[in-house]
């Protein structure tokens, strides 16, 4: 074995101990305090569907395969959120064989909602370890293109969790479009699809004021452009978003890779009110690293740690 081999597994073994410390640090510290907090993750698994795959050579029609699936399985454990808003699930009998996969590896959930979007391939849906007690998605939202009959194509996750007996969440998520070209333009879609995500935002907070929100998802898109700034909302409306521009214990912000243009974004996005933002524990939200994410999914999940009121408990 060569010195650069040697200085690459050295290196490795501590980026390994440093997420191990790191993950560690945030679960002694919320006990030393005495805190109840609830952890919530985002994550686009990479086709957790049925599609037509490359496999030694040869083209196959098939699920997603076993050695993309472990890694992504240590990936959550790791984390081990109480809320886990997944995007590119495939089907209901795909979505349920996740959730018994999750349980055999000791991460269980008593509740769920599963958005059948107009997609026929990839949706949206959320475990929570928390019931759920109102269900408010919207599977099929129409958008508007001249001469295009359009919609949402994913549609929208709506739910409200009850994490303690007195302290609820709202939960909003969404999966815009790709940039992967369409007739249409991907662009105008996706702009198209953040009006309607913000209309409905919208809605929520004006017959909902008193309710912490979380908006997530793979939203697409890089920070400055219209459609991420449309879901935000105006800076300086009450309705407006914050962002919690996560980030991992390198300090990198990026949640997806491209393989094709080998290019490193954040389009992956945790957003809050400002009457949630109270509650997030900013010291303990990160965009989660290890050696092998791409193995897993072409993006990193992100995570926000959201602390119970001592009230409400």
């Amino acid at each position: 074995m060569n010195c650069n081999n040697i200085r690459e597994i050295r290196r490795l073994e501590r980026a390994w101990l440093a997420l191990i410390l790191f993950l560690v640090g945030v679960a002694l510290e919320s006990v030393v305090r005495g805190e109840q907090t609830a952890i919530f993750a985002h994550y686009n698994l990479e086709n957790y569907i049925v599609m037509d795959r490359r496999e030694n050579g040869t083209l196959v029609h098939s699920s997603k395969p076993e050695k993309e699936i472990e890694p992504l399985l240590r990936i959550i454990r790791e984390i081990h959120p109480d809320l886990l808003g997944v995007a590119e699930m495939g089907t209901p009998d795909q979505f349920q064989s996740f959730r018994n996969r999750l349980a055999q590896a000791g991460m269980s959930f008593v509740d769920a909602e599963y958005v059948n979007g107009p997609d026929p391939a990839r949706h949206i849906a959320l475990l929570s370890r928390f019931p759920i007690t109102s269900r408010n998605s919207e599977p099929n939202v129409p958008i508007h293109i001249p001469n295009v009959t359009e919609s949402v194509r994913r549609g929208i996750l709506d739910v409200t969790v009850q994490i303690s007996p007195g302290f609820q969440v709202r939960l909003i998520g969404a999966h815009l479009k790709s940039k992967l070209p369409i007739p249409e333009g991907e662009e105008l879609v996706r702009r198209q699809e953040a009006q309607e995500l913000r209309n409905h935002i919208d809605r929520v907070m004006k017959e909902a004021p008193d309710v912490p929100l979380l908006v997530y998802g793979d939203l697409n898109d890089t920070k400055e452009q219209p459609a991420i700034q449309e879901v935000m909302g105006d800076r300086q409306s009450p309705t407006h978003l914050t962002d919690l521009w996560l980030s991992d214990y390198t300090g990198d912000h990026w949640t997806y890779y491209q393989k094709f243009s080998d290019t490193y974004a954040r389009i992956d996005y945790i957003l809050t009110n400002r009457l949630l933002l109270a509650s997030i524990d900013r010291k303990h939200c990160y965009v989660f690293r290890s050696i092998d994410w791409n193995q897993a999914s072409d993006h990193r999940p992100i995570v926000a740690t959201i602390r119970v009121p001592e009230d409400s408990r």
